[in-house]
């Protein structure tokens, strides 16, 4: 009887042990705040009873348009403090800026054990576009923001981190403080450490839709981007994945990535929009 018993409760302990999930770290979104990702972290909750979530409350409001490497360091030292505390592995997901910033930190810090990366309509390409601008610059227009943007001082804000003008790519390459490094494109002392730490993770979700309304183009959200004929060069067909620069081919060649489109999902409605969460946010999360 004792012996069965102990059975028992061995074989509970391991079903268990088997449906617990792992935690879950959240980084938000440009002009925003902690605050604005609790409806997502309670419907996770919800969907997964006992999943710990980490939301960091740092870089709210106009401070998050700080540059970008200045958030990634602080964001990942929140997150790998999370790593260390479960060694079994963690979830990340980033909104909109948190996203680029959450690719950030997972190529910067090879210690991590990100499981699944869900970047939730990020611009992971770049970013070009009026209506994203008017956001924050409400007299700059696209095709002169390079003037700012591509200068040592319009570089100490995050939206010119990312700004990725395909007509004056020179000064991108020359100025951009951000993305051509993250992306592999500027090789530095840290490259071969990027793509190890990138292509560790055993999934990356990529969530955007033609009706964001403000990444733009939308499919940046999918590593897709402008050539100079205006036309838009899917992931696939981009030197950042064909030179696999930092990883992707390499995921994808594992069957890791998973990219989905949304329609009718309006930029600030991602991580508010209940379908998207409960059809392609939770069912990742395992």
């Amino acid at each position: 009887m004792k012996l069965q018993f102990f059975v028992y409760v061995c074989a509970l302990l391991c079903i268990m042990h088997c449906v617990a999930y792992k935690p879950v770290v959240l980084i938000h979104g440009v002009m925003a705040a902690k605050g604005s990702l609790m409806l997502l972290a309670n419907r996770i909750k919800q969907a997964h009873p006992g999943t710990e979530i980490y939301v960091s409350d740092r870089f709210n409001g106009w401070s998050s348009l700080v540059s970008m490497w200045h958030q990634v360091k602080a964001f990942g030292s929140d997150m790998m403090n999370v790593s260390a505390s479960h060694p079994n592995g963690i979830h990340l997901i980033g909104f909109s800026q948190g996203g680029l910033i959450a690719r950030g930190i997972l190529e910067s810090f090879p210690g991590h054990n990100v499981k699944t990366f869900i970047s939730l309509s990020s611009p992971q390409a770049g970013q070009y576009g009026t209506k994203f601008l008017h956001l924050f610059f409400p007299n700059l227009w696209k095709k002169t923001a390079y003037e700012l943007f591509y200068s040592e001082v319009g570089q100490y804000t995050s939206v010119a981190n990312y700004w990725n003008d395909p007509y004056h790519q020179s000064l991108y390459y020359r100025y951009s403080a951000f993305l051509p490094q993250l992306n592999n494109e500027i090789i530095t002392s840290q490259s071969e450490s990027q793509l190890a730490s990138f292509t560790s993770l055993e999934r990356l979700v990529l969530i955007g839709g033609p009706d964001d309304g403000v990444i733009t183009p939308w499919q940046s959200s999918h590593f897709g981007y402008y050539n100079l004929s205006d036309e838009v060069v899917e992931m696939r067909n981009r030197d950042i994945y064909t030179k696999d620069l930092f990883g992707l081919k390499a995921l994808d060649k594992f069957g890791k990535i998973t990219t989905i489109v949304c329609n009718g999902v309006q930029h600030f409605d991602w991580h508010l929009n209940l379908t998207v969460i409960d059809n392609h946010v939770i069912p990742y999360l395992d």
